[in-house]
């Protein structure tokens, strides 16, 4: 495939365009675009619909997760005192048990992509503690915000193959109709007969059929 527009110029364009996302009111984490955005190249060179469904499975719930262990600590952190140690020790339960859960769950088919749950989940503690979304310091908030930027991202990542327009070439760097990208032959002709009109086939070349022999009047006589 040959680009008419660089890969890199259309990729630095639409990561310039998240700028007017994040720039809002809502106070999104746009930096979320850029995680699923690489995750999508990581699953392959070509942006597919199956390898981004995968990551609009999987990112919800590990974000999902990471929600439920804020959620827990902020009940029980101090169960055990309010020294450092003790917060320490019931956080580290709670990562325990919800983290072994999250990695359960890429036993079933459609979350097996367990990476993609982990970026999930990492992005939602970045977003909670970061204070993004519209509500900065809001649990649900957050977890919105950062799913549908999260989501965003393989939109991003297959726009940026798309707006290449890309066209397939042969092996030796032409067409896939024998031309180039300029609109010559693989020769470097203009495939016409300098008129501007398409060259009649040459009328010496045989179709295929093979070469006759003269026959012998001797054998032809017999």
């Amino acid at each position: 495939m040959r680009e008419r527009i660089p890969h890199e110029i259309v990729a630095s364009v639409l990561a310039g365009a998240t700028a007017f996302i994040g720039g809002t009111a809502l106070n999104l984490p746009t930096w979320a675009i850029f995680i699923s955005w690489a995750a999508m190249f990581l699953l392959g060179a070509k942006p597919t619909l199956r390898n981004a469904a995968r990551l609009w499975a999987t990112m919800p719930v590990g974000s999902a997760f990471a929600l439920v262990i804020v959620l827990i600590d902020q009940h029980i952190g101090t169960v055990l005192g309010d020294g450092q140690l003790a917060k320490n020790v019931v956080l580290g339960v709670v990562i325990l048990v919800f983290n072994t859960a999250l990695m359960c769950t890429g036993r079933l088919r459609a979350f097996a992509l367990v990476p993609g749950m982990f970026l999930g989940f990492a992005s939602f503690f970045a977003a909670y503690f970061g204070g993004f979304g519209f509500a900065p310091g809001n649990l649900w908030a957050a977890w919105v915000s950062v799913v549908v930027m999260n989501a965003a991202g393989p939109v991003f990542a297959y726009l940026s193959r798309k707006w290449t327009f890309a066209r397939r070439t042969g092996a030796d760097g032409t067409g896939a109709d024998g031309t180039g990208v300029d609109g010559t032959g693989a020769d470097g002709t203009d495939g016409t007969d300098g008129t501007g009109t398409p060259a009649a086939p040459d009328a010496t070349v045989d179709g295929g059929a093979a070469p006759r022999l003269p026959s012998d009047p001797a054998l032809t006589r017999a």
